[in-house]
């Protein structure tokens, strides 16, 4: 009786498809733990709180951080994940010579509705272990806020957050490393109720 063993991708491998062109422009990929995931589509409250996002993070970080959307961060050895949002720290190449990692990530976001079993069981501990110090999700299922910070590995070697917090859609929060930045998360959170600002 034969075994069958799943093939895990390097970041190394996954970029060298891509230069390949294995994968088409328009596909909704990540390398997750060596594996090539396809995203599930967005649909239209993911779809607002992204554009209430994009509205209000630009405002407040000004020059004072580097903002990306939907772009790739490094994990190394076998993950790029690429975030709804990611803070980083002003770079002076604008992160052209490599995909931001590790201690460069001042604060991940993700969005999620249909994703949010996914974006706490297997994100977590991938950016708990990446030293990623921040990662919040923004929870549309439940919504609200969940805050986690203090990455930490336990004693069964796993990867986690010391600490969470939960924030409701119509408190503020402070922005990670900017303690003077704050989020009016009733300006983030889809709300049908909202007339035009």
């Amino acid at each position: 009786m034969s075994t069958t063993q799943v093939k895990r991708f390097t970041t190394d491998e996954y970029h060298k498809l891509t230069e390949l062109g294995f994968f088409h422009e328009d596909d909704h990929i990540q390398l997750i733990n060596g594996e090539i995931i396809e995203m599930a589509a967005k649909g239209r409250l993911h779809e607002t709180c992204l554009r209430n996002l994009l509205r209000q993070l630009p405002k407040l970080l000004e020059d004072r951080a580097t903002l990306q959307s939907q772009a790739p961060i490094t994990i190394p050895p076998n993950s790029e994940p690429e975030p709804d949002f990611a803070i980083l720290k002003n770079r002076n190449d604008d992160y052209l010579s490599s995909h931001p990692q590790g201690s460069e990530i001042l604060l991940v976001i993700e969005v999620a509705d249909s994703s949010i079993d996914y974006d706490q069981k297997v994100k977590i501990p991938l950016y708990a272990q990446a030293g990623i110090s921040d990662y919040w999700i923004f929870n549309l299922f439940d919504n609200y806020l969940e805050c986690y910070s203090n990455p930490y590995q336990n004693h069964q070697n796993k990867y986690v957050y010391l600490n969470k917090r939960i924030i409701l859609p119509n408190q503020i929060i402070s922005l990670p490393h900017f303690p003077d930045l704050t989020l009016d998360l009733n300006r983030v959170f889809p709300n049908s109720d909202k007339k035009s600002i």
